[in-house]
């Protein structure tokens, strides 16, 4: 028992009873009592305190839902001021209407949202059956006229070895023209086909050490001015598929090479810059040149600056469609008969 109220109460109890044993029995359940009211005491304030805790976790739910609910409130009246401000019926009926016409109106432009997105996925379905089609059609095209093509070009060459002391000059000059239109339809035809399956083939990333697979392109690359490629810096490895990105430098740099008047002391110098997220590249030549009018018109497909047989006017948008695949861009300065440099991105 607590000493205190032990003491108060023999302090007001006769002498004579303090020793009485129905005394000490009483004295025992007081004390009984007290401990377990104290203990019931410590029960409850465990309780409360729980019950504390709960009600600020309840409490900070409620502020936190009830913060959300404001905003979207918010959202609904600046939706609503949007609708008064555009007067989407085109009669002023907003301004006047009730929160309830309003819920309605907005519920009637959100079924009509859903139409048209339903619409628009019907019309983006249409248009990827048309390029598969497109694709197939390219295809069996390509097919179809790569055989009589060989057979031309068989048949000339005979043509050409066998009668050319018969055809004499004018007649060697024509079958050359027709080996020249050959050559042309072929490389376009080439052309058309990677052009219309660069983008769909599946993607897969591994490794590539730039710096062999320039060098592989510049064994191969047809180079009749011997125009010098240089590359002054390491390139990097990165990650692409080895068709995509060969095709990509291969079409610069034929490019480079093609348009290049500087018979003798041609160049081409390929760099690059780490841009933390993505790979700048960079082709320079001291060629032609091309004018800023032309910049967008060169990347398009079958668009070409000069007639030259040799060239399908394919070449750059092949490049400009490896580069967006890729997530990069594609851009240029020039200066007319002094230089030009294309530039463009990949993303690590």
């Amino acid at each position: 028992m607590n000493p205190l109220l032990k003491r108060q109460l023999r302090k007001y109890l006769p002498k004579n009873l303090q020793s009485n044993k129905d005394l000490q029995e009483f004295l025992d359940a007081v004390n009984k009592s007290y401990n377990t009211s104290d203990e019931q005491f410590i029960m409850l304030q465990r309780a409360a305190s729980i019950s504390s805790e709960e009600l600020f976790n309840s409490n900070k739910q409620l502020r936190e839902e009830s913060e959300s609910q404001k905003e979207i409130i918010t959202k609904l009246n600046n939706v609503i001021n949007t609708l008064k401000f555009y007067d989407l019926k085109g009669n002023n009926n907003l301004v006047g209407q009730d929160s309830l016409e309003l819920v309605d109106f907005i519920e009637n432009q959100t079924k009509e949202i859903i139409e048209i997105n339903k619409e628009k996925d019907k019309l983006l379905l249409n248009l990827e059956r048309q390029n598969q089609e497109l694709n197939e059609y390219a295809h069996m095209v390509s097919h179809d006229l790569k055989s009589p093509l060989q057979s031309i070009d068989a048949l000339t060459s005979w043509i050409k070895d066998d009668y050319s002391n018969i055809l004499g000059d004018s007649g060697r000059e024509v079958i050359n023209l027709i080996r020249e239109n050959v050559e042309k339809m072929d490389t376009l035809i080439r052309g058309i086909l990677e052009y219309s399956t660069i983008g769909k083939a599946e993607k897969i990333l591994y490794d590539l050490d730039l710096n062999m697979l320039i060098d592989d392109i510049l064994l191969t690359i047809d180079n009749p001015n011997d125009v010098h490629i240089s590359v002054p810096k390491i390139l990097p490895t990165i990650k692409g598929d080895q068709h995509r990105v060969e095709l990509l430098f291969y079409n610069l740099i034929d490019n480079a090479i093609k348009f290049n008047d500087k018979k003798g002391n041609g160049f081409i110098e390929i760099n690059f810059l780490d841009k933390d997220k993505y790979w700048q590249f960079s082709v320079t030549d001291n060629g032609k040149g091309i004018d800023k009018q032309y910049f967008d018109k060169i990347f398009i497909a079958f668009q070409k600056l000069e007639n030259d047989y040799k060239s399908t006017g394919i070449g750059l948008s092949i490049v400009k469609k490896i580069v967006e695949t890729y997530r990069g861009e594609i851009w240029l300065k020039s200066t007319p008969n002094i230089e030009t440099i294309f530039y463009f991105t990949l993303l690590k």
